[in-house]
């Protein structure tokens, strides 16, 4: 992995400046082909830190994220992707670098044109460089996207029972793989042919070298098989062909081929090889549902078997297991048995294929649907069918929908129509319709102009049979007025009555000592706010009234964010979260707060010198102090001290009165029965020794932060399972059997969907 040294620095005012020039012109003249650059986003946001300080970033649910004693953030280190790059593949691989298969943009990495990458890779050094290509995903030249992915194919050469793994765009041509094959195994390329060998079967020889991977349905993790032919005419090689119909080499090899490579999770056994025929066909599948292709002829109908069977009835055809592909496999067998449906696809639908659309798929994923469609209704079919054709066209068009993972069966099939739709709307101009007010008029008059308008832009098969319309009332609470409005729908989310509210477990830690951590469970409004949290979890704990309560979200050992805004909706908050919940005096003054995150030791037993390091672990404790108040090392220990005194395992250790000072309660506190280690780190990041000196805690800072170091006898003194297991949110377990009472019908449901309810501040966005 390349590394590289870094340049001398500049001030952070001009690399923020230089950085954003460069980003804006490089965004603005964005083409097919650039080179964007992967960085972990955690070194991108100590570089934002660096460069825009004293600035407090917002999260995308509106809450605030801090990050502690970052008043003035150091210059970051040299750039380390190293997060992003997966070690264990590498060792099945013979990539140089392969990065994690389930890494996120913005959670886990940022994408930097080439010029920005430069600029901060000649600054800071490091590494290692992960390129990637812009590519067009669409039909005009601004459709572009990063291929953070490219397809990772494995070629198998049988004849050798050789097998490597590549990397390559799905928009690289079958000629380019053809030579990366070639490259890999050094072959003379007039003696190689290619085959797409999904499944481990031999599918099609790949012998357009013009064509796109896209365009040829290859797609991630499958194989492509290698064949060395004997001369330039293409005839193959006879070893070559004994090996494809399966000698005990050939057999050995796949077994192994697949035991080495899990990444593709794809079944071995639930694959058929396609041998369609291709025939004339004229007798028809029910009543008046004819078959058709564009040019007449039936194609590729019949099943894999390719064999008719005299008075069979049509559509009990299957559909193949593509790996975890049921969500969609469910999904098309509903739509092809909608009787509508199977009139309309298996008659000359592409009469209304709408390829000028914008909005569309240039007809490809109508073509795709109906094709499948005829498949499994053509007469005597009873070989289950492959969609894997079908399902190429959707991934292509939606990406999410790659692989062999699960998904949800809705999310698939909302896009299918949608898709559908587009490609087959009979309006090839949507002329721009302003909708009038009812101004009196009847509901059925005004519907019938809304859904004449609706027409007028969306018309298909689609909208015939799956979209309604809903009428949809707001009045004013001010002045009274009436807005009617009538709008189209394809699906409806409805509201399940029995789940109104949700149970949250948290964590209350007592800072002043009073009492040991404890685990509350409360009930609050499923669409609740914070506020409704906070009331909650105040009345099960019996906050006093000279008392409040701070929530905060742990992740990795540290506060994550305070849940301090009443506003805040609780659907922002996870069931997998884990709440820890901070008990404070109310002060008359303002306050600092102080966070005190917990370290053990850890022995680096492969060094001769057994260097200790220290890990973060357990909940961080919170404790306040007035502004402008001088506070010493010792205080700050002994504000530590005070809060795991109900944590102590012996019950002799001292007890610190409540109402005392800090100075007398810490020397009256005897050290030696429970000695911890205490670290203060400064915006500087210096070490502060315990002492009588006073120490600058910052004004402007939310939470300045010390480091609890524990060694392995201290550990002993403490009972730290409050400390060490937070409990989630919600912990699930087997659902209760419901009740008579509770019977849930889909009927109530859609009562509960037209019940009125009033707009609340925050959601007059609705009414625009």
């Amino acid at each position: 992995m390349e590394m590289v040294v870094a340049a001398p620095a500049l001030p952070a005012e001009v690399e923020m400046a230089l950085i954003r020039d460069i980003t804006v012109a490089a965004e603005a003249q964005a083409k097919e082909g650039d080179t964007f650059y992967l960085i972990t986003t955690r070194w991108w946001q100590s570089w934002i830190d660096y460069v825009i300080q004293d600035l407090t970033s917002v999260t995308s649910n509106g809450s605030h994220h801090h990050e502690f004693g970052s008043k003035t953030p150091r210059r970051p280190g040299a750039i380390n992707n190293t997060d992003l790059i997966d070690d264990a593949a590498l060792e099945v691989s013979n990539m140089e670098i392969e990065i994690h298969d389930t890494l996120v943009e913005g959670r886990d990495y940022i994408l930097l044109p080439q010029q920005v990458w430069e600029k901060l890779h000649g600054w800071y050094g490091g590494g290692p460089t992960i390129p990637r290509k812009a590519i067009n995903t669409g039909f005009s030249q601004t459709d572009l996207a990063i291929e953070v992915y490219p397809l990772r194919l494995q070629l198998l050469l049988t004849s050798r029972g050789e097998r490597t793994f590549i990397r390559i765009s799905k928009k690289d041509t079958v000629g380019q793989l053809h030579k990366r094959a070639c490259d890999a195994f050094d072959l003379i390329p007039d003696e190689v042919c290619i085959w797409d060998y999904y499944g481990r079967t031999k599918h099609t020889l790949m012998d357009n070298l013009e064509k796109t991977l896209d365009d040829a349905n290859i797609q991630m993790d499958q194989d492509i098989l290698v064949e060395i032919t004997t001369d330039a005419n293409g005839s193959v090689d006879g070893g070559c062909m004994s090996l494809v119909k399966g000698n005990d080499f050939f057999e050995q090899e796949s077994t192994s081929l697949i035991a080495d490579a899990p990444r593709s999770g794809l079944p071995n056994d639930n694959f058929a090889a396609n041998n369609y025929s291709s025939r004339n066909y004229n007798s028809s599948l029910t009543p008046n549902l004819h078959l058709r292709s564009p040019n007449g002829d039936l194609d590729n109908v019949h099943g894999s078997s390719g064999m008719i069977t005299r008075g069979s009835p049509s559509g009990l055809t299957g559909l193949l297991n593509l790996g975890n592909t049921c969500y969609m496999n469910s999904a098309i067998q509903c739509l092809v048995h909608t009787p509508q449906f199977t009139r309309y696809f298996c008659e000359d639908y592409h009469r209304e294929i709408n390829r000028q659309n914008p909005l569309g798929n240039v007809g490809e994923l109508a073509l795709a649907f109906g094709e499948l469609l005829r498949k499994l209704w053509a007469p005597g079919g009873r070989a289950p069918v492959s969609p894997r054709p079908f399902k190429m066209k959707l991934s292509r068009f939606a990406s999410q929908f790659s692989g062999y993972n699960q998904h949800d069966s809705q999310e698939l099939l909302a896009f299918l129509l949608d898709g559908l739709h587009e490609d087959l709307n009979r309006v090839k101009h949507r002329p721009y319709i302003n909708s009038g007010d009812a101004d009196g008029r009847s509901d059925e008059e005004v519907a019938d102009e809304y859904w004449a308008n609706h027409i007028a832009r969306n018309n298909s098969i689609i909208v015939d049979v799956c979209q309604g319309q809903y009428k949809s009332t707001l009045v004013c609470p001010v002045c009274g007025k009436v807005s009617v409005t009538f709008d189209p729908f394809m699906y409806l989310s409805l509201p399940l009555q029995f789940a109104s509210t949700r149970s949250m477990t948290a964590v209350v830690f007592s800072c002043d000592g009073s009492s040991p951590p404890t685990p509350f469970t409360v009930n609050v409004p499923k669409q609740g706010r914070c506020r409704d949290l906070l009331q909650a979890l105040g009345n099960a704990c019996s906050l006093k009234n000279g008392e409040k309560l701070l929530i905060a979200e742990i992740r990795n050992h540290k506060i994550y964010r305070f849940l301090d805004d009443p506003v805040l909706q609780l659907s922002t908050v996870s069931d997998d979260d884990r709440l820890a919940v901070y008990r404070l005096p109310k002060l008359e003054k303002r306050a600092n707060y102080i966070q005190f995150v917990h370290r053990h030791e850890d022995l680096d037993h492969g060094n001769n010198n057994s260097l200790t390091s220290w890990k973060p672990y357990g909940v961080p404790l919170i404790a306040q102090i007035p502004r402008n108040e001088t506070v010493t090392g010792f205080d700050i220990h002994e504000l530590v001290h005070k809060m795991l005194v109900p944590m102590l395992r012996n019950q002799d250790s001292p007890h610190l009165a409540a109402h005392s000072s800090l100075s007398t309660r810490m020397h009256s506190y005897n050290t030696d029965s429970s000695k911890f280690e205490l670290q203060l780190i400064d915006d500087s990041n210096t070490v502060i020794e315990k002492s009588n000196d006073s120490i600058r805690v910052p004004q402007s800072s939310l939470a300045t932060v010390f480091f609890v170091n524990w060694s392995k006898a201290d550990l002993k003194k403490i009972n730290t399972d409050p400390l060490e297991h937070l409990p989630e949110v919600f912990m699930y377990a087997p659902p209760a059997k419901r009740t008579r009472g509770e019977a849930l019908s889909l009927y109530a449901c859609l009562d509960a969907f037209l019940r009125e309810e009033p707009l609340v501040p925050e959601d007059m966005w609705s009414s625009v």
